[in-house]
């Protein structure tokens, strides 16, 4: 009888059963993202060691209704394999939907709270129209092509997509000391890489300390209240950067 359901399964399906399956396993382990990653098979926790930093910023978002977002889906041009991380979302966000964009069409990994996108992450009417049909987002994720300059112009569209309090995180981030991305291992400071441009902007977060009259703080001046680097990833902190200098009296 075993063999007769096998014979009978279609590979496409045998592999959509055993997502359903692990999402079932993932049921048991709902607080624990590090396990969530190793059951739904995703790389950010054994392939890079990304799911303690999520785990410690995301912690507080858990049973919040919201809009993540995830670029990148995973498993190249195979219809029916990646989507890996987005069933991890899901599990550990009970509450929340999952959306995403890949340049393959990945329609068939789509299920209940997870929609997928066809299309490149920095197609603006792509992004336009999505941001349209979501609203704004409480999480970005930016998996997908590790192209310097994608990462930086979709950050520049989707960052005023992200509601205040939330995170945009930018992950794989050694791309930028690799040639075939547009980094550089010799010059850290050439202008378009990953790390020349986020490190830019960590004089964001200090502008009121500028001994510049009438400076006219600009978006992000106003928007990023913290930002944290680690080996490979960016965490950049959505609010209202409005403290002021216990020192500088400069007119703004």
């Amino acid at each position: 009888m075993t063999n007769f359901f096998k014979n009978k399964l279609t590979t496409e399906k045998k592999l959509l059963l055993r997502y359903k399956l692990r999402t079932i396993m993932a049921f048991f382990y709902p607080f624990n993202l590090n396990k969530l990653a190793q059951i739904h098979r995703t790389d950010k926790f054994g392939g890079h060691y990304y799911t303690p930093h999520y785990q410690h910023f995301f912690k507080k978002f858990k049973f919040r209704r919201m809009n993540v977002l995830e670029i990148g889906v995973g498993g190249y041009d195979d219809p029916i394999r990646g989507g890996n991380s987005l069933r991890m979302w899901k599990s550990y966000f009970p509450f929340s939907k999952i959306y995403s964009i890949d340049i393959f069409d990945k329609s068939k990994l789509q299920e209940n709270r997870i929609k997928i996108y066809k299309g490149s992450q920095v197609d603006t009417d792509l992004l336009n129209s999505i941001c349209k049909e979501v609203g704004e987002f409480d999480l970005i994720i930016d998996d997908g092509s590790h192209i310097n300059e994608h990462v930086i112009q979709s950050f520049e569209y989707l960052f005023p997509k992200l509601k205040k309090g939330g995170y945009y995180v930018v992950e794989d981030t050694q791309t930028s000391y690799w040639s075939q991305y547009g980094g550089t291992s010799t010059d850290f400071n050439t202008k378009g890489t990953i790390y020349e441009y986020f490190k830019n902007k960590i004089e964001a977060l200090n502008f009121m300390e500028f001994e510049i009259e009438n400076y006219e703080p600009n978006y992000y001046d106003k928007n990023i209240v913290a930002m944290h680097f680690f080996h490979n990833m960016i965490f950049i902190h959505k609010g209202a950067n409005i403290e002021p200098s216990n020192y500088n009296k400069i007119s703004r």
